[in-house]
This record gives C-alpha cells, sequence and structure tokens, in this order.
C-alpha cells in the first residue's frame, strides 16, 4: 500500500507523476520498473505521455475522479492521447500555468490559488464537478505543492495552523493532518504520489513519516 522509490535520485515524485483514482500519467520514458510499481500500489491504468513536451505531468495537471485540467501550453497531440483514453480533461485559460502547484482536489473539493481568475475557477468547478475554495496554506499560494490529497484523507504542510486544516477538512471532506516526507520536506503535494489504493513517497521517507502516512491516508482499511 506504500512503496519508496526514486525517479533516477529524484524524489519529487508528484511533480513528475500525476495519479487520480482511475488513471496515472506518466512520462513515455519512465522505466519499466517504476511502472510496475505505480501499478501494483495505485491499481489504474496508466498513460504514458509528455505533457506541454516535459515530464512533468505532475506540475501542469490536477484533477479527481471526475476529470483534469491542464496547463494551456499542453500540445494537441498529448491531449489527444488522454481523451483516447476516454478521461475529461480541460485547459486552463490563465497565466499560472503549474497547475499541479495551484490546485489541489478530491472528489468532493477543490482548493485553489487566490489569485486564479473566475473564469478558471468556473472551469475548475465545472469539470471537477466540486466546490472551489481560494485559500493559502502556511502562507502559501502554491497549493498543491502544500497539500496532498485523496478520497480517504489529506496531508498538509507541517506549518499549516488549525484553521487551514479546518478549512481543508470542511472542503476536501476528508481527515487532515500535518506532516513531511522525506526526511523533513515540508512540500509534500511535490513529493508524494497517492491515491485512495495506496502512496507512493521518496527514498529518504523516514519510519515516522511512513506512519503518519499511513493514518493519514487510511491506508490499513484497504480500497474503497
Amino acid at each position: 500500500m506504500i512503496q519508496r522509490f526514486d525517479i533516477d535520485g529524484n524524489p519529487n515524485l508528484g511533480v513528475s507523476i500525476l495519479a487520480k483514482d482511475n488513471v496515472a500519467i506518466v512520462s513515455p520514458g519512465l522505466q519499466e520498473s517504476y511502472l510496475k510499481s505505480i501499478k501494483e500500489t495505485l491499481n489504474v491504468p496508466i498513460i504514458k505521455t509528455p505533457i506541454c513536451g516535459s515530464n512533468l505531468a505532475g506540475a501542469l495537471m490536477a484533477g479527481n475522479s471526475n476529470g483534469l485540467l491542464v496547463s494551456p501550453y499542453i500540445f494537441a497531440h498529448e491531449l489527444d492521447i488522454i481523451r483516447e483514453h476516454d478521461i475529461n480533461v480541460e485547459i486552463m485559460p490563465d497565466k499560472l500555468t503549474a497547475i499541479g502547484n495551484i490546485i489541489v482536489a478530491n472528489d468532493n473539493g477543490a482548493l485553489v490559488n487566490p489569485d486564479l481568475s473566475n473564469k478558471a475557477k468556473k472551469i475548475i468547478k465545472s469539470t471537477l464537478d466540486v466546490e472551489v475554495v481560494e485559500c493559502t496554506i502556511a502562507g502559501l499560494d502554491i497549493i498543491g505543492s502544500t497539500i496532498v490529497a485523496t478520497n480517504r484523507g489529506a496531508l498538509v504542510h507541517p506549518d499549516a495552523s488549525e484553521e487551514e486544516l479546518d478549512l481543508v477538512e470542511d472542503v476536501l471532506g476528508v481527515p487532515a493532518e500535518i506532516g513531511t516526507v522525506n526526511r523533513g520536506v515540508k512540500l509534500v503535494g511535490a513529493c508524494i504520489i497517492a491515491n485512495s489504493n495506496g502512496v507512493i513517497v521518496g527514498n529518504k521517507t523516514t519510519g515516522p513519516e511512513l506512519a503518519r502516512i499511513d493514518q493519514v491516508f487510511n491506508l490499513f482499511e484497504g480500497s474503497l
């Protein structure tokens, strides 16, 4: 249910890979050993495609089981690959293009960067079919880097306030706890791949960090 690996020495897994309950999107060059671990741990189909010509699907996309949101710089053939798998994907209109850094969502709600336009927020709401709420976490507007959320729980930047944790729980509809990854890294959203079936973290993640992650995401209860 919890797997540890780095991608060619890089522990920032949440930047490279997007994972939801119905799909994972990875670079077409990802090694077979990593693909096997993703399939076994997250139990979802895998789509292999660059995003905006890069291997940064996690940084350039966000979403939930209802749909995905992507940077406006995505290429048409990349969109076609995703849509061929019956995935609802929409392009975000704003100048903020690192979509994975500015949105965190599950099937219950979405928290977003306060600088997003009303047009962008309407697209998020209609595509993901959830309530959209603006906020910052620990003084940071890179919401997607400060939180990793599934339909089981949310792990949040350790400097988040009690009020911020309450907001996360209220909007995302799951228990929220503070924590770190990779031996003290606070930007958990940039470093963790997670869905309702499992979690993948970097090799440096410690035993106590793993215990907190297991507790937050309720993995011991099995698949939803």
